[in-house]
């Protein structure tokens, strides 16, 4: 028995030490009597919060959470900044809390670090305890809606809309649970979803995104469903800090890659879709830090490269390579956007209506939309994002 999409094999054998990635065949068997287990776990628990043997916390504000049924690459961290720009443009106070998953030495992860370059009015707060982190956000920065990052699977908060994302060249990873497979939860909890993204339409045949769409609303009739791109916006250089540079603003020559991503297959297809031609690739595991070893690997690597190759990355991976070339030679990252191409309107209504706690409440909270000039730009609300202290969850130098 093997999994049939290579996309899963791929991420699973990344997370195996290197010495047992060939023996992945042979290991998987045992993998599939520990997913049964742990589907077993996930079923129980489930049905402890279904029958409110377990209980969510519920916050004074909507909360809005934004995850997905497997692990890799669906597009949670572009579809953030796409919810809590409309948020913004509505006049609402928006604040995303996250878990943080794969930060280090007390760093932000990768995620929240590119939120950040986006998103300047919009604080994030990272922590495990994110019912914490929510009570924070809106006692000492007055948020009004709150996004719950990557909030699927962490059930202890309540929420008010349920927006789940689904890679369309991978959606069911494998159809297996972990660690057999790329599931996190069972295929029957898309029925909780409010809203169901197919993310990466572009990069399936037609016929089969038409198939998953008949799919996911025979398994969650009650859900919006939408299709989503991951739409290239421009490129950005080290060299020159909070300057868009256009498309086509990059050198000529085949590209090499470098990446640590959850779906580098989707971005190799984005940059041949651009008509760059694709030579070389270095890829990393999902979230992965840098060292100075591999920023030296790297060098070597680059160097060893045709002439006139030059190299591109992705915005989270920028963030964390802080370089602005390899190997003498120039380092572009791609600004990736999230484009709605099906089912905008219906998804955007949704938002504003059962997420943000009935359909009168935007008009309430906000009467007239903020100037154009300052529903994006003014950094924070006037107000400075405090410091979290780990230890105490409070926070300080709020204004």
């Amino acid at each position: 028995m093997v999994i049939a999409l290579s996309k899963s094999r791929r991420i699973l054998t990344e997370k195996l030490p290197a010495s047992l990635r060939g023996w992945f065949g042979v290991i998987w068997p045992f993998l599939a009597l520990l997913s049964l287990f742990y589907g077993a776990l996930i079923g129980v628990r489930n049905l402890f919060f279904r029958f409110r043997i377990f209980r969510s916390n519920r916050l004074l504000v909507p909360v809005i959470s934004i995850g997905n049924l497997t692990t890799g690459g669906t597009g949670k961290t572009p579809c953030a900044e796409f919810v809590a720009r409309h948020l913004r443009q509505l006049g609402l106070r928006v604040a995303i809390i996250s878990r943080g998953y794969g930060a280090v030495s007390g760093n932000k992860n990768d995620e929240t670090r590119v939120l950040e370059q986006n998103l300047p009015d919009v604080p994030l707060l990272e922590g495990a305890d994110r019912t914490a982190m929510g009570q924070i956000a809106i006692d000492q920065l007055e948020t009004e809606v709150i996004l719950l990052d990557d909030g699927m699977q962490h059930r202890t908060l309540a929420r008010n809309l349920e927006i789940v994302l689904l890679d369309a060249t991978d959606p069911f990873g494998g159809g297996w649970l972990l660690p057999a497979g790329l599931l996190r939860e069972p295929k029957s909890a898309l029925r909780r979803g409010h809203a169901i993204l197919l993310t990466n339409s572009d990069q399936v045949e037609p016929t089969v995104l038409d198939q998953l769409h008949k799919k996911v609303a025979q398994m969650a009739p009650k859900a919006v469903i939408a299709h989503a791109i991951h739409e290239p916006k421009n490129w950005m250089d080290a060299n020159l800090p909070g300057v868009d540079l256009q498309l086509t603003e990059r050198p000529f020559g085949p590209v090499a890659i470098v990446c640590g991503i959850g779906n580098p297959e989707g971005f190799a297809r984005t940059l041949e879709q651009l008509g760059l031609k694709v030579t070389h690739q270095r890829r990393f595991p999902d979230h992965h830090e840098y060292s100075l070893a591999d920023i030296k690997e790297l060098e070597a690597w680059a160097k060893n490269l045709p002439e006139g190759t030059w190299l591109a990355t992705t915005q989270k991976d920028m963030v964390k390579l802080q370089v602005a070339q390899l190997g003498g030679r120039q380092l572009l990252a791609l600004k990736i956007g999230f484009k709605l191409t099906i089912g905008r309107d219906r998804f955007l209504a949704l938002i504003e209506s059962k997420g943000l706690g009935g359909s009168d409440y935007v008009k309430e909270l906000a009467p007239a939309p903020l100037r154009p000039e300052l529903a994006l730009d003014v950094p924070h609300w006037d107000k400075k994002v405090p410091t979290l202290n780990p230890q105490t969850l409070s926070a300080t130098g709020a204004q």
